[in-house]
């Protein structure tokens, strides 16, 4: 069984989504039967890789929010994030172009490593406030994963990788998705945003039982980000 799972680095509810799922896969009794593939996406591929903004500048500048809304939704995710177990340090958090990230989720895919790719990416981009667009940070993660440091560096300086960060985001489109998080199961079922740990669970529990069609959604819509804006 296999599930594919759209995700941007700097989305909150993609990481709460993470926790939430690998909870729900973790109790179930086929979890080994799974197989899990990462698929690229950008909530904003306009943004300068050379530059970084605060979550707050970002909702202000690029959203239109004002100060109050953008602090609200700030907080209302933080207590999600508290909720799946993230202390979320958005104080901290710079936002930036996300597509050298999406590249080293691709390296890390080659050695089997890309779910621990996904979570050093979000713990460095939200706990810790580094620059997920700067190559020493992303080098510096590919090492602690145990990726030649190397080769990490020759992938992110050259264009390694891009087709299949672009191949994602194509993907995304023909199967009408426009926010993540995003997960297709066994290409039968479609569950969308930051579900519950239960919902995942008995969306994983249905699929498993079942062949696979063309999928349909079964979630009633979860907390998720597209290229507008966040909703929860």
């Amino acid at each position: 069984m296999k599930v594919e799972i759209w995700s941007d680095v700097m989305c909150p509810f993609c990481y709460i989504g993470k926790h939430n799922f690998e909870q729900a896969l973790e109790k179930l009794p086929f979890k080994d039967e799974v197989e899990v593939e990462w698929k690229s996406f950008q909530l904003d591929p306009t943004l300068d890789p050379s530059e970084t903004k605060t979550t707050t500048e970002y909702f202000k500048e690029k959203k239109g929010f004002p100060d109050a809304q953008a602090q609200q939704m700030i907080g209302q995710v933080a207590q999600m994030g508290a909720m799946s177990g993230i202390d979320f340090n958005f104080e901290k958090a710079l936002i930036t172009n996300t597509f050298s990230s999406h590249k080293l989720i691709h390296l890390a895919k080659k050695y089997n490593k890309a779910s621990e790719a996904e979570e050093a990416l979000f713990e460095v981009h939200f706990l810790e406030g580094k620059n997920v667009g700067d190559l020493e940070v992303l080098v510096s993660i590919a090492g602690k994963l145990g990726i030649d440091q190397e080769e990490a560096q020759q992938v992110l300086s050259s264009n390694q990788f891009d087709n299949e960060v672009n191949q994602d985001i194509t993907d995304a489109k023909n199967n009408g998705i426009s926010g993540v998080p995003f997960f297709i199961l066994n290409g039968k079922y479609a569950v969308s945003g930051a579900q519950p740990v239960e919902a995942f669970a008995e969306a994983l529990q249905q699929t498993y039982k079942e062949t696979v069609v063309p999928f349909k959604d079964i979630s009633n819509g979860g907390a998720s980000c597209d290229t507008d804006s966040c909703s929860i």
